[in-house]
């Protein structure tokens, strides 16, 4: 441009010079005209929104001098100049203008629109900061997928919770009840969008009946967002029974005993029976349903009754074990009354024992305490009896031996003469004796 300022004339001839003067006059008077950035700085902050709500930009100026401010979307188009809006998207409105702060907001937010806006601020020389949208996607659904709608109990159970189409990847977490599980995740990437599928393996019991599992979405986009499903368990019966007659103490002969067996289960159990272990059913034991009633207790009554139940899932029995007392009887039976048995293992923590002491699977047989005694007695007695025998057999075995093969000796001026004079001498040595005392 100055080239073309000057003059034409011969090269280095002093007529060029006043026509300069006047072009530099015009650069001085633009300089003083054209604001400087010394001073000044533009401030913004990233934007994290979620899909479909409103975003936010703000590009603001520190120590402003009027400067003009321009804000420009990812292909460097120009959305608004100072409050003038050249792009002609009406999802731009402005909020705010003024020499420090220009401020749009951008509604219904989609994927589309993520990227990076420049703030520009025209000083001298220009100054450009840009902001980051960040558009975040929910999932769209969730989903929990059971393998068995109905399980048994024991069994392990497969389920699946599919969160689909979120961005960015979710994380889900399992609970049963309130207590936290840990299943395994996969995620797939179609797209920027992700779906996470996440396994659990759950092994059941008759306690997890109508308990809910429950699916639990983490995910910046959205809070509380879950599914569940309640579980259902078949399960064999529980059973128990009850001593109706008399309410405590003992059954003593010639009173009446009645009992009565519960059972719970699922499905609810449709067969109940009585039966005596080891033994046949005496005649006069009236079975009425879940009731078993003797109206008169004896001795033969002795033994251990059985109430049995079962459903489509197992059979399950819970024992009571008879011992009739005599009619004035009053201590309390050692072992009497019920035994609630498991027939597996998984049934230890499921039954209910309170009126009931678990024992081994069989008969347990009473013991009187009477019968203990007589025992005790019999025992101690035989071993003073054995005391007094070893006594007086040790006794028999003590004492001094006195014999006669010497006899006659005992004046005997030496040896010689001793063997001579001994009664019988040598040849009657074989009619020796030898007495005890």
């Amino acid at each position: 441009m100055a080239g073309r300022a000057q003059p034409s004339g011969p090269a280095g001839s002093g007529g060029g010079a006043p026509g300069l003067l006047p072009l530099l006059l015009l650069l001085l008077s633009a300089a003083a005209i054209i604001p400087r950035g010394d001073g000044q700085n533009l401030v913004t902050e990233d934007v994290t929104v979620v899909e479909g709500d409103v975003a936010t930009i703000s590009c603001r100026v520190k120590n402003s001098d009027d400067s003009v401010i321009q804000l420009l979307n990812p292909n460097r188009q120009t959305i608004y100049f100072r409050d003038f809006r050249p792009l002609k998207d009406s999802r731009f409105q402005l909020v705010n203008f003024s020499n420090s702060e220009l401020r749009v907001s951008l509604t219904n937010v989609s994927i589309s629109d993520e990227g990076r806006y420049f703030c520009q601020l025209y000083t001298d020389p220009p100054q450009e900061i840009y902001t980051t949208i960040t558009v975040l996607v929910p999932p769209r659904n969730l989903v929990i997928d059971i393998q068995k709608e109905t399980a048994v109990e024991g069994e392990e159970i497969e389920l699946n919770c599919t969160a689909m189409a979120s961005r960015p990847a979710t994380t889900i977490r399992w609970f049963k009840g309130n207590k936290e599980l840990t299943g395994k995740s996969e995620v797939e990437q179609w797209s920027d969008m992700y779906t996470v599928t996440s396994q659990l393996l759950l092994k059941v019991g008759r306690e997890d009946d109508g308990v809910p599992v429950i699916c639990l979405v983490d995910h910046p986009a959205v809070k509380d967002l879950q599914t569940q499903r309640y579980l259902e368990v078949m399960y064999k019966p529980q059973v128990r029974v009850s001593q109706n007659y008399p309410l405590q103490g003992l059954t003593r002969e010639g009173e009446p005993l009645e009992l009565t067996c519960t059972a719970f289960g699922k499905p609810q159990p449709t067969d109940m029976r009585w039966l005596r272990v080891d033994d046949e059913m005496p005649q006069h034991v009236v079975v009425s349903g879940s009731n078993l009633l003797i109206s008169n207790l004896n001795k033969t009554d002795n033994g251990t009754y059985r109430c049995e139940a079962s459903n489509a899932v197992g059979k399950s029995h819970a024992d009571y074990m008879l011992f009739v007392y005599d009619t004035t009887a009053t201590t309390e039976p050692a072992v009497h009354g019920f035994t609630q048995l498991p027939n597996s293992a998984e049934e230890l923590d499921y039954g209910d024992l309170s009126d009931s002491r678990a024992g081994e699977e069989g008969v347990i047989r009473s013991v009187d305490h009477a019968v203990v005694g007589g025992v005790v007695a019999v025992v101690v007695f035989a071993m003073l009896c054995l005391l007094i025998i070893l006594g007086r057999y040790f006794a028999r075995h003590k004492g001094t031996y006195f014999t006669h093969e010497a006899k006659g000796a005992d004046d005997a001026a030496d040896a010689d003469t001793a063997i001579i004079n001994a009664e019988g001498g040598q040849n009657n040595s074989e009619e020796k004796k030898e007495y005890f005392i």
